[in-house]
């Protein structure tokens, strides 16, 4: 497990030690959407998910708050998603990247993002109830996301086109065994890309702006990629 040390938009510690760590794929609230989706990635060459949404579960040191990450692919990309983390029984709301290989994608989806780093801001905001039951599907609701690559717009939408926490996590629960105790670090899923297509960068910043009290906070987090060589 890695210790990763994340804080409240007020500054306050959250120590984070993930027993878990889950990519939710496959999320979008519009089903019939989601499926021309996946019939989009099958004329690509994408592999469709056996189930929909799909639970990802990745090794828990693959999640990191640093703001530099080797990976091994030339066409690897992220893409910026809401993440909900639980540490010491109390929930939070992060932004994160589900940094994914694109050419080991036609060939398995599962390792395509088991070998690239899971980027977490390091700032959280955090929750009130527990967002299984539905505590926090309002401002989810009213929450918008954002991405850029090498500076360029990437990503840009509203999150309440993804499913909600009270629709994801006990689906999360009963399929994956024990993931509704201990800490537990969940990417939620991710908006469509702008363009429609991948695209490889050396730079990301990400955006989640959340409604809070009268006004609203934004979360970010940026990265840069570093390509390993083949004698690194």
């Amino acid at each position: 497990m890695t210790d990763l040390e994340l804080r409240t938009v007020d500054g306050t510690p959250v120590p984070l030690r993930p027993d878990r760590v889950v990519v939710a794929g496959y999320t979008g609230r519009d089903e019939a959407s989601v499926r021309a989706h996946i019939d989009e990635l099958a004329a690509i060459g994408i592999p469709p998910p056996p189930t929909v949404p799909m639970f990802y579960e990745m090794p828990s040191a693959l999640a990191t708050t640093a703001d530099v990450v080797d990976v091994a692919g030339e066409m690897t990309s992220g893409e910026v998603e809401p993440v909900l983390v639980r540490t010491n029984g109390r929930w939070y709301l992060g932004v994160g990247s589900d940094h994914t290989d694109r050419e080991l994608e036609r060939e398995d989806v599962a390792t395509a993002k088991v070998c690239c780093p899971k980027p977490l801001g390091t700032t959280v905001l955090p929750l009130s109830g527990d967002p299984a039951a539905g505590a926090f599907d309002e401002h989810w609701d009213g929450a918008s996301a954002s991405a850029e690559a090498d500076g360029v717009a990437y990503q840009d939408g509203d999150v309440a086109a993804l499913r909600t926490p009270s629709d994801l996590l006990p689906r999360l629960f009963a399929e994956l065994d024990g993931a509704d105790e201990g800490d537990l670090v969940v990417f939620t899923g991710t908006l469509p890309l702008i363009g429609g297509t991948f695209r490889a960068a050396a730079s990301w910043r990400l955006a989640l702006t959340v409604p809070a009290g009268e006004g609203a906070v934004t979360l970010t987090h940026s990265y840069d990629v570093k390509r390993r060589t083949a004698d690194a």
